[in-house]
């Protein structure tokens, strides 16, 4: 880990100990149980999702970025959230089509922020200000436990993938990039 001599820490909830956001009042108001894991994070990172797997020391591929897109239908377009692996992009295509429309485009981050309550490399799929659909890469439930943003850049919050799914009120689809 070289220079990146990061902090982590843990926490279990309910009670987690951990910053309190609406990501975790979600959690705990639905008593789904979680961990809460800190790290100090680096301004300069180059991407927030690899920066949590290597300070927490977790397999990217347990680690989900959360994504805001714009996808039409129709003759409109709504924000909604993907869920995807750090380790690899979101297919644009396969998303739009699992939330049921015919393309897609990632948000505008100041949408995406004020739709959410969160700022950007913080966006958590829980506790959004105004919910949106979202879907969940199926992977996710490949493990035990996956971690997701828990509201600020630093915070991730590790729970069970199905707990995720159904707070969130999530598809679960294949939504990644593969191969």
């Amino acid at each position: 880990m070289g220079k990146k001599a990061k902090k982590a820490q843990e926490a279990d909830g309910p009670g987690h100990h951990g910053p309190a956001t609406p990501a975790t009042t979600a959690l705990d108001a639905a008593g789904i149980a979680y961990t809460a894991r800190t790290y100090d994070h680096d301004p300069s990172a180059g991407s927030y999702g690899l920066e949590a797997a290597d300070a927490l020391g977790v397999e990217p591929g347990r680690v989900f970025k959360t994504l805001m897109v714009e996808v039409t239908a129709g003759s409109g377009s709504r924000l909604c959230v993907a869920v995807v692996p750090v380790s690899g992009s979101l297919d644009l295509k396969a998303a739009a089509a699992a939330l049921g429309g015919k393309k897609a485009a990632m948000a505008d981050s100041a949408a995406a922020e004020r739709r959410t309550g969160y700022v950007v490399g913080g966006i958590s799929p829980l506790g959004q200000r105004q919910p949106s659909p979202t879907v969940i890469d199926d992977s996710a439930l490949e493990h035990a436990t996956v971690l997701v943003s828990g509201g600020r850049r630093g915070f991730d919050i590790e729970l069970a993938p199905d707990d995720l799914v159904r707070l969130t009120g999530a598809v679960v689809a294949t939504v990644r990039s593969v191969g």
